[in-house]
């Protein structure tokens, strides 16, 4: 694989922008043309890297390195944990695909075409499958898959809440929500408007709590809406856009691996192959940026970027348009560009970006240091203090979460007679959980209880993002630890299970604060990624 053409990469200006992409200099089209490279590149380490992900699942490799999957990728690797997980998927699945993953692996197909089609590329119908992921569109291919599967979307629709909430309400729907918690202890914020608005409906109504087609109302706002008819009128338009040139396919490279590899041979390839990936992303989050507020997607023909990314780059869009809007950022702001150039890492530059200039300036020395978890958890802790003033509540949810939600607001106001805030619709619907499971949920305030509380309800171990289940004496019992808080650290059931008493971790110290870990015997955090 050719190493990434040499570029400039400083913020241009509107201006600059208008005489390289509209003016017909020859830049501009080098500009599409080195995107639309770097694009088939990344698309062959993606391959690469979900293959060797997998190999560090059989096993205790994982166990070795001392991560879960998803925090494996976004600490070593600066791979977001919903990447992480659809390289895995996407590599599981090959394995019964032997014909689209050649054909992935030798660049004859892109990658977002071999997702589109992987729920039907089986058996003997796997072959044709491959032959129509080559030559047919990716709208294309999405609408013949939907007529196969029966109208079933292989992908899932989301959507964004937002509403004020009075003090009151914020805490009648904070307590629904921890009590959510308690009923069932890992499940996610989502997961726990879901259990909210289930047992509302339950309730209430004799509608299928399964049915996600019920109308949403304006209660949700789409992410993204899309637009496939204007999509595929421009196919036909342009041609399929025949003025572009032609990228070829570009070959997956070879792990170079076998099955007796150790944990620490996958995890330095894998860290290789995501420095790589890094230096594609910078030339593609600067490329994508500059074509995007170009216009230049339009210009070519183009409905909307997304489909100049799914159509152009080959790509998932939702790893481009991140990508993009964190250019957009950079370009922006001095403060962000500076923390780039420390060399702080993709994800967690995500997560300055969220923040006002002079909070970046001021936390950068600290970012590097940080686990990304950590930086995540000290910066959505401040976000989630400045909503709280302003009585807000935002969250993005499945359209499965947002129709049972959504229903859950309409017997509401149709039980008062009255057009109720979605706010206060919230907050009667968390009244009546909090109402149902109060009396049948009474944890005991045990020790262990008491210490996952003093933890905040997340695994100690570095650079986890996983709740905390399980309570691990510091000093074990048997060696004559006490059963005193200051002995106790929460942990999740994996590294309890897996890494300390798999005998991979050991921790010494005196908790909460003055924890040390060691990692097969020597002294361990979280390590930096391969990306920063």
């Amino acid at each position: 694989m050719d190493a990434a053409p040499p570029l400039d990469l400083e913020p241009l200006t509107r201006a600059e922008l208008d005489v390289y992409f509209r003016g017909g200099e020859p830049e501009g089209d080098e500009c599409e043309q080195v995107l639309a490279w770097a694009a088939r590149a990344r698309g062959a380490l993606d391959l690469a890297i979900g293959e060797g992900l997998q190999a560090l699942k059989r096993g205790d490799r994982l166990a070795q390195l001392g991560y879960h999957l998803d925090d494996y990728g976004r600490e070593v690797l600066d791979i977001g944990e919903r990447t992480t997980r659809q390289l895995v998927r996407l590599a599981v699945e090959l394995r019964e695909r032997p014909k689209l993953r050649e054909a992935l692996r030798s660049g004859k197909v892109r990658i977002r075409a071999a997702e589109t089609v992987l729920p039907v590329a089986l058996g003997d119908a796997e072959a044709a499958w491959v032959e129509r992921a080559a030559r047919c569109t990716v709208r294309e291919l999405e609408e013949a898959v939907r007529r196969v599967r029966s109208g079933l979307d292989a992908d899932e629709e989301w959507l964004r809440l937002r509403t004020h909430l009075s003090d009151d309400d914020r805490l009648i729907v904070d307590g629904a929500l921890d009590l959510a918690g308690v009923v069932a202890p890992e499940s996610s914020r989502i997961e726990r408007f879901e259990a909210i608005a289930q047992e509302y409906l339950g309730w209430v109504s004799d509608e299928d709590p399964d049915d996600d087609n019920r109308p949403l109302g304006s209660t949700f706002r789409r992410i993204d809406p899309g637009n496939a008819q204007r999509r595929a009128a421009l196919e036909r338009e342009t041609e399929r856009w025949a003025i572009l040139p032609v990228v070829g396919g570009i070959p997956a490279p070879d792990l170079g691996l076998d099955e007796l590899a150790t944990a620490q041979e996958i995890d330095a390839r894998l860290r290789e192959l995501a420095g790589r990936r890094a230096g594609l992303d910078d030339v593609i989050g600067w490329c994508a940026h500059a074509i995007r507020r170009s216009g230049v997607p339009t210009i070519l023909g183009f409905a909307t970027f997304r489909q100049y990314v799914e159509e152009r780059l080959g790509l998932p869009p939702r790893a481009v348009e991140q990508r993009e809007a964190l250019e957009r950022r950079l370009w922006a702001s001095p403060a962000l560009r500076e923390a780039r150039r420390q060399k702080v890492s993709y994800e967690k530059l995500r997560v300055l970006s969220r923040l006002p200039e002079r909070d970046i300036r001021s936390l950068t020395p600290r970012a590097r240091a940080l686990t990304c978890i950590e930086l995540r958890r000290r910066v959505e802790g401040e976000r989630e203090r400045q909503m709280r003033a302003a009585k807000t509540l935002a969250v993005s949810m499945p359209r499965r979460i947002a129709a049972l939600l959504a229903a859950a607001v309409r017997e509401v106001r149709e039980r008062v007679h009255r057009l109720l805030p979605l706010g206060k619709c919230l907050s009667f619907i968390s009244g009546h959980f909090v109402m149902t499971w109060q009396h049948e949920i009474r944890p005991a305030r045990t020790r262990a209880q008491k210490v996952r509380e003093r933890d905040e309800g997340v695994c100690q171990v570095p650079g986890c993002s996983h709740a905390a289940v399980h309570t691990h004496h510091v000093e074990f019992r048997s060696h004559g630890g006490s059963d005193e808080v200051d002995n106790l650290t929460a942990l999740c059931a994996w590294h309890h299970l897996r890494g300390v008493h798999g005998g991979y971790l050991r921790v010494v110290g005196q908790a909460p604060e003055r924890l040390t870990w060691f990692l097969n015997g020597e002294r361990w955090a979280a390590s930096a990624s391969a990306g920063g």
